[in-house]
């Protein structure tokens, strides 16, 4: 694990452990070793410091490009933290980066790492699970390995959109049995077939209203 997030689980993970007491299960289904793609619904900034506290290996997230290049000291810290974490930089402005920041996540994957994904895009603006998007099911094509859906619930009341601090509230974090991805693939429906079999998958473990639709992008 890179060293800031071996820092980050110790620390932040601790606390959150102890404080929230997050009920986890399914663990069993993450692999001891290998290439794993997580994709869970997203209901909070929240989502990714538990999943980190839960997951007992190294994580990779998505950080937006800003993140990366910012200057003075907050900057400076962002660029500390995102590059400590082992994120993957991701400019959401634009298409062909977003399908670049893919392709970067493809060695990871191929070298044993785990990557999380958010296969609906944005946080839901209203707790329900929104379609999914297909990136998620070319990259886990890509990289020859399975995806593992992840059920969150309660973390949209931990930390709203609007709260400077979180809030005590039951979090619970539910991890899937694997879905199988590259053998199955012939042609693009069975890209979105599958896509849709993981969001099913995802709206099973939360109990989640399924929307069939993209969710709206955010206002901010």
């Amino acid at each position: 694990m890179p060293l800031l997030y071996d820092l980050t689980k110790l620390t932040v993970g601790t606390a959150l452990r102890l404080g929230w007491q997050p009920h986890v299960e399914g663990l069993e289904h993450l692999p001891r070793h290998g290439g794993a793609v997580l994709a869970s619904n997203h209901l909070s900034v929240a989502d990714e410091l538990f999943l980190v506290a839960a997951a007992p290996r190294h994580v990779t997230f998505w950080a937006k490009a800003e993140y990366f290049t910012g200057r003075g000291p907050s900057g400076w810290l962002n660029r500390q933290i995102v590059t400590g974490m082992g994120a993957i930089p991701v400019d959401r402005a634009d298409g062909r980066a977003a399908l670049r920041a893919l392709d970067a996540a493809v060695p990871v994957l191929r070298s044993g790492g785990l990557v999380a994904v958010y296969p609906e895009g944005t946080r839901s603006p209203d707790g329900r699970l929104y379609r999914g998007r297909v990136g998620m099911t070319r990259l886990a094509r890509d990289a020859e390995v399975p995806i593992i859906p992840v059920g969150v619930l309660g973390t949209a009341e931990v930390l709203p959109v609007d709260a400077r601090l979180p809030r005590r509230h039951p979090v619970t974090l539910r991890f899937g049995p694997p879905i199988p991805v590259a053998d199955r693939i012939t042609g693009p429906r069975d890209i979105r077939t599958i896509t849709d079999e993981v969001m099913a998958a995802i709206q099973k473990l939360t109990g989640q209203e399924y929307v069939p639709r993209y969710a709206p992008p955010r206002e901010s």
